[in-house]
């Protein structure tokens, strides 16, 4: 069974993709149904792993949601393997360079990849990649998710999405994103193209989502759909104004925020996730092992409180059904991109 919280089940489900709930047996916060898997005995050929350090390689900068969560599987996994288990940080190339090396590295288990939506997306963005995202790597799990969050400053005239929306259709308005083709982005786009905006609603890339949030603040933005964990600080402290959240329930952090679909606007659902792969060529025993302990690793009540701070939901599914929900991201992202004509700069 995997070892989906039943909150996350529509993260998966709505893509038509079959999920197992364990039954809830604790609050929310304490990861309900989150149960340490079995370990089925995985054979001769992978009875020795890990025999040497084992290095999850996170294609961004340190400190941010992706590396964060990376840090609390690799200590765990650590911990449950008696080995060494490295992060190591390979920004750079629209994070292409860090999953690349993986991509390329042995199929040996020792070789892991942190990825996000982010990754998704560049199957698309960049089709002649130096590796082929859904042939070169396989998703081994899902590990947590959170929704992007629609805000706006305080200040602004607009109180809910359905008036942004408006605003959108009827005057220029700037919305800003954490850079070409990153979530943010396309959830602008979507944004654009839902409320019926069209060429009225100005993107603004930057380097980043901190200073997208820090230009919003200032007043130089109109709109930006945030990542929560860049937003969450702003909002709380009463600088932006949240219109909606970007997922299909309201998100504990913010439970005064109403969803997209409950702001009049259901199309703009993106999910932002985060998952560790590994080279295609891995042994199935092999990966099923790792997969294990990577899901026990998310059932260890210190990384479900500071995951849980950081405003994910984990997830913890199984290898078959992390790998269709993943090609089904790059399904659905190719068409936004598509129809949007995002190209990389």
């Amino acid at each position: 069974m995997p070892l989906i919280l039943p909150r996350r089940a529509a993260l998966l489900g709505g893509l038509g993709l079959p999920v197992a709930v364990a039954r809830a047996q604790t609050p929310a916060l304490q990861a309900p149904g989150l149960q340490a898997p079995a370990l089925q005995n995985p054979g001769l050929p992978v009875s020795n792993f890990p025999d040497r350090t084992v290095r999850l390689v996170v294609p961004f900068t340190p400190a941010g949601q992706t590396d964060i969560m990376a840090r609390l599987v690799a200590q765990r996994l650590a911990e449950d393997w008696g080995r060494p288990v490295v992060v190591e940080n390979r920004p750079g190339g629209n994070a292409l360079i860090g999953a690349d090396a993986v991509a390329k590295a042995a199929p040996d288990g020792h070789s892991l990849l942190a990825i996000t939506l982010t990754h998704a997306i560049n199957a698309s963005l960049f089709p002649q990649g130096p590796y082929d995202f859904l042939r070169d790597l396989r998703t081994l799990t899902l590990l947590g998710a959170l929704p992007l969050v629609v805000v706006v400053r305080t200040e602004a005239p607009w109180r809910n999405l359905t008036e942004l929306a408006a605003a959108a259709r009827s005057g220029r308005l700037n919305g800003g994103s954490s850079g070409t083709g990153s979530p943010p982005h396309l959830a602008l786009e979507m944004f654009r193209r839902a409320a019926g905006a069209g060429d009225s609603l100005q993107h603004v890339p930057y380097r980043g989502g901190a200073p997208s949030v820090t230009d919003l603040v200032a007043g130089n933005l109109d709109l930006l759909i945030s990542n929560l964990p860049e937003c969450l600080p702003q909002v709380q402290g009463g600088r932006l104004r949240a219109l909606a959240v970007t997922d299909t329930a309201r998100h504990r952090l913010l439970p005064a925020v109403p969803t997209v679909a409950e702001a009049g606007l259901p199309e703009l659902r993106i999910t932002s996730w985060t998952a560790i792969q590994a080279p295609a060529a891995l042994p199935e025993p092999l990966a099923a092992r790792i997969a294990a302990a990577i899901r026990r690793g998310l059932a260890d009540p210190g990384v479900v409180q500071k995951a849980g701070e950081l405003g994910f939901s984990l997830i913890g599914a199984e290898p078959a059904e992390s790998q269709r929900f993943v090609a089904a991201e790059v399904a659905r992202y190719a068409q936004v991109i598509a129809a949007a004509q995002i190209r990389p700069e």
